[in-house]
Formats: C-alpha cells, structure tokens, sequence
C-alpha cells in the first residue's frame, strides 16, 4: 500500500495514528517535500503548527526504523511563490499530481482537497480533523477570582495583576521559575483548544506573534526574534458592568437614546474603559439599537447579539466599508489609536452611524485634543460630541462638545469672532475649555483657571501685540499683558516716537486692529529695566534652562521656519529657546511644525537659532 499524506494530517499527527492502529501496517509513506518544505515555513515564522508537523515527520521516522513501514521523501520543494500561495491550493495541487503519479492514495483531513482529489480520480482516504470538547485551558490554573491577567515568561517566577479595578498588584503567584517546555506545552494548549472549540479563535498568527480569543479570555504569545524569550499574557475582565453601575447613568442613557451621538470613552490603561464600553453597548443593544463592534483584537464581552468585527484582510478601513453596507446604528471601536482609526472613526460618523470610541488618555481634555491635526477642527463637534472620562473604574467627567460662533474668551472686539468649539461639564453644564484658531495656531484654552501662571489666550494675546509693534520699531521690544485688554509695552528711546506716530495715529490703528489698549514706554520707565540686555529677551514665558522635551533642529526655508516632530502628529506641544518659552502649535499630519516667516513668532525663533540657542519641544 503507498500513501501520500498532506500536510493537515501530518500536522494533526493521523498517520503515525493510524500506523499505531494498525491501518497503514507495512505500508510505504511517501512524504512530499512540498509538505516538508510548508511546515519548515511555518516553523521558522514561529508557528506552533510547523513544529507540530515535523514532530509527526520525527515519529513516521522512528516507525521506520522499527519496519514497521517505508518512508520516502517523494518530489520537489515548492517555490517561494507556492509557499506564499499555499493558502490558494498550490500546493495541494503539487501534492494531488504526486499521488496521481505514484499511484498512490492521497490521504487528507482537508474536505477542500479530498473533493477536488476525488473528482479527479485519484483514490483517497479523508480523516476526520482531530476534534475535542474544551472544558477549560492548562493557563486558568493560575487565575482566581481576582485575577485581571497572567504573566509567564521563561526564566522568571509568574506573575499576576490582582485586586479591583482601579486597585490592582503585580505580584508573584508561584516560587517555581517558568521553564520553555512548560511554557510551550502552555501555548500548545492554547492554540490546539482555539481550532478545537467553538469557543476560541485565532485572532493573529504573525512570525512570532499569536494571539487567541477562548472564551473571556485573550491570550497572547510572543516567541523570539520577535520577544526575547518565549512569553505568553493571558487577560480576561474581572468584572462585567451594567450602565446602571456608572455615576450619571439615567443621563447618559437619556444623551445616547436622543440621537446617535459622538462618543469618546478615554482614561488610563487599566481604568476600566473597555468594561464601560461593554456595559454602553448592551444597553444600546438592548434599546432597540443594531449594534456592531470593530476590535483588533476582539475582546469586548458582550451579549451574542452584539457581532464583534476585526479588521478585514488587516484594514480597518475595510472593515469600515463593509459596516456600512450592515447599517448598525451603533458602532462600538475598540480601541482608537493611529491617525487611520482617528480617519476611520470620523467618516463613519459623518456618514450618520452612532460611535463609542476607546481612547487612552490621561485627562478627559486629551481624547478630544487626539483628533486635532486628524480631522478639520470645525468638524470635532460633528464628529464627537461627548467625551466620557473613567478612572478606576468610575465614571468621573463627561464632557458636552459643541461649536458656537463668537469672541473667545480673553479676546476683546467683534472682529476677533470666530468658530469656537466650547467643552462644557455635562453635570454642570460650565464651560471648561476653549478650541480655536488664531494666528494660524490652534489653542486649547482652560477656563476658569488662575493659577499665576500665563494662559494660552495671554500669550497669544501678548505676541499679536508684540509682532504689531516688531513691525515698526527698529529695536528690542517686551510686552507685558496687564489685563484681557490692557497691555504695556516697552521700547528703545529711539522708537518712542515712530511707535506712536504722529499725534498718536500709529498706535490707535494697532489698538483697533487688535482690541486692546495698549501703553508705550522706555525701558527706562519699566521697574528694574529691561529683562535681557539682547534682543530677543524679556518675553516673560517659561524660563530657568529646562532640559524637559525632545531637541530639534528647524528648518528654514524661504517661506517657513520647520520644526521636525516625526511620530508625534496631532499633538499640542510647546517649543522653548534654552529653556525659555516661544509658542505653543498642534503637530501637523505631515509629523511637523511650519511657522510663516515674516511673523512675529518667526523671527523670534529665527533669532533664537542664529544666536545658537537649544530648541526644545515639550508637551503642552
């Protein structure tokens, strides 16, 4: 008897099976390298199948070294272009040709191919795929009811995060150090029980990533080079929420009945967000609401009339295409991260669908501030309308996101209106922040806040004034904003006159075009005289050398001075010239900064550069 084998029963280890039981007695196995060379792929991309696989090939060895049958490595390796298209049949097709040729009988545990085979004569036996009832996995040993997420690693004790939320402890649970076998007998389990059950799924299997969803738990398992020692973190949630739990639940639930609504759930990792996520979603759910998720991976626990999406063939975007041919009226996105989830979240808002998005944060203000450089800033309001802050596990802040246009608060005179997106307390319904454009900057502005300190609205204030009063006089300038509308302005003695013009006209047409009053004296008349004998000095910002921030070096080109800030896009920064502070600005998409030359800011940095100064940017 002469069989051919493909690779689903090798690595389901049926052959040797059936050797053992006494069905392939003294047969000859002719082993196609195309079968050798896909499991050799797939063990050095760190998949525990190819290891599986050769395993078998190990024991179909040892059987014939018993007599017990013959084994021949049969045929040609397949090419880089088959093994990439195994997936397409091209290797099952190598190894049908090989059983036709040979005479032999193809023997397989994939339906797909025994069909295929069948129909084109060959002879075949098909071996059901090795099945079993999952009760439970090797890892839950090591959880308890307090358990968030285990940590096993090779080579050290393991390790668990215990406690409530909000309360949790990594701590070591077991004296016994993790050794590679056990671990590997770990994600051997882990792996098997997710193809065996209707329980589990593979989420991912990348080179040395895999990660599993079995029932509540997600499972992930990194292998080198990928990690440097082989490591697998198993996490399930240690608790299950209704809305009614959360502080402002007849609220909220009243906000998202009335419409589909914009939302943001942000807070810290560990606080609770995804949980609270959960609980929003069956109650939509259970209002009547078609409700869908989008996770990579999927790890919500919710109801099952709640279908939970990947991202389809690795895109989000996709995935996002395809849930608007569903038409849910809710989309819960877990988690937004990169400007593409950002992207993908607002056009499915704008195309009318009601989204919860998760977004890690560490205060209610900076969910919203994620979306600035990623979407048109007149667009927010569409796109989010509520912001929702969980800390340990409570809902502490929820935020009102609405557009009105007006004089910002600070800035004086009609002719300053502008777009405003106003953040309000929902409880109280105060205003807490401010979101504009001025000066081609977009300014986050807190309200109500007195801490001494300079506000983002005097210091654009206060560099409107001084690029106005830079523009006529021929020396150094320093400005100090004495109120909203009244500022003071020192200058050379051979500049007071130019500045005020004759019979006062220059210096009204500067008040009228910014809406403050405006005071113009020598630095002879300024208590302890000027604050830099330089130029440049004396801007009252930050100062004292900080060596906080990332250091960049700018760029100046004929129409822009650019401040390089890969990786960091969307982000509100503040960029200092040995440690004294110059503006605040939003990171572009692009992962820049561009300041139109010509502007007060401009110079000002241009001055700074030519006299060597370090340029720092910080978070704002």
């Amino acid at each position: 008897m002469k069989i051919v084998p493909d690779t689903s029963v090798v690595i389901d280890g049926r052959v040797s099976e059936q050797v053992e039981a006494g069905e392939f007695a003294g047969a000859t196995v002719l082993v196609p390298e195309a079968v050798v060379g896909e499991l050799e792929a797939q063990a050095n991309d760190g998949r525990q199948t190819g290891w599986d696989g050769l395993s078998e090939l190990q024991r179909l060895a040892d059987f014939a070294d018993a007599g017990e049958i013959t084994v021949q490595y049969v045929g040609r390796r397949p090419d880089a272009v088959e093994k990439r298209e195994a997936g397409e049949g091209e290797i099952d097709a190598l190894i049908r040709d090989l059983a036709a040729d040979r005479d032999a009988t193809l023997v397989t545990s994939d339906v797909v191919q025994s069909e295929v085979a069948k129909a084109k004569g060959l002879a075949v036996e098909y071996i059901t795929p090795r099945g079993r009832d999952v009760e439970s996995l090797d890892v839950e040993d090591f959880f308890d009811e307090r358990t968030m997420s285990v940590h096993l690693r090779v080579g050290t004790r393991p390790m668990a995060k215990r406690g409530e939320i909000g309360d949790m402890h990594y701590e070591t649970i077991r004296e016994e150090v993790s050794t590679e076998a056990q671990l590997k007998q770990y994600a051997h389990d882990v792996e098997e029980s997710a193809r065996a059950s209707p329980d589990g799924f593979i989420e991912i299997d990348e080179p040395g990533m895999t990660i599993v969803q079995f029932r509540e738990y997600r499972i992930a398992i990194a292998r080198p080079p990928f990690s440097d020692a082989l490591e697998i973190t198993a996490v399930r949630p240690v608790v299950k929420t209704d809305l009614d739990d959360y502080e402002h639940a007849d609220e909220l639930r009243e906000r998202l009945l009335e419409r589909q609504r914009g939302v943001l759930i942000s807070g810290a990792p560990g606080a609770g967000k995804s949980t609270f996520a959960q609980a929003v979603a069956e109650f939509l759910s259970a209002s009547d609401f078609a409700v869908k998720t989008m996770e990579k991976p999927r790890d919500l626990q919710v109801g099952p009339q709640i279908t939970q999406y990947t991202a389809l063939a690795g895109e989000m975007e996709k995935t996002a295409d395809s849930l608007l041919m569903v038409r849910p009226d809710y989309t819960i996105y877990d988690e937004v991260r990169k400007t593409s989830d950002f992207e993908v979240f607002a056009d499915m808002r704008l195309a009318g669908v009601g989204m919860i998005g998760v977004v890690h944060a560490t205060r209610a203000i900076d969910a919203l501030q994620r979306l600035i450089g990623r979407v048109e800033l007149g667009m927010i309001p569409q796109i989010v309308d509520t912001v929702v802050y969980i800390e340990a596990g409570e809902v502490v802040k929820v935020y009102d996101v609405s557009t009105e246009v007006k004089v910002p608060e600070g800035l004086m005179e009609e002719d300053l209106a502008r777009p405003v997106i106003e953040v309000r307390d929902f409880e109280t319904g105060r205003p807490e922040y401010e979101i504009y454009t001025f000066n081609r900057q977009v300014v986050t502005v807190p309200l109500g806040e007195d801490d001494g300190r300079e506000s983002g609205v005097d210091r654009i204030a206060r560099q409107e004034v001084e690029r106005e009063i830079r523009s006529v006089a021929r020396g150094h300038v320093e400005v100090e904003l004495q109120s909203p509308d009244r500022a003071v302005v020192y200058v050379e003695d051979d500049d007071i006159s130019t500045v005020i013009g004759k019979g006062g006209g220059r210096i009204s047409d500067i008040e009228n075009r910014l809406g403050i009053d405006i005071d113009v004296r020598t630095f002879d008349e300024r208590p302890g005289g000027r604050s830099d004998a330089g130029p440049g000095g004396g801007r009252g910002g930050k100062s004292g050398g900080g060596t906080a921030g990332q250091v960049v070096t700018p760029e100046i080109t004929s129409r822009h001075v650019i401040v390089p800030m890969d990786g960091h896009a969307g982000e509100t920064v503040e960029v200092t010239a040995d440690g004294e502070y110059l503006f605040t600005a939003t990171v572009s998409r692009g992962g820049e900064i561009q300041v139109s030359r010509g502007s007060a800011i401009a110079e000002e940095l241009e001055r700074a550069i030519d006299r060597g100064k370090q340029i720092r940017v910080e978070p704002s």
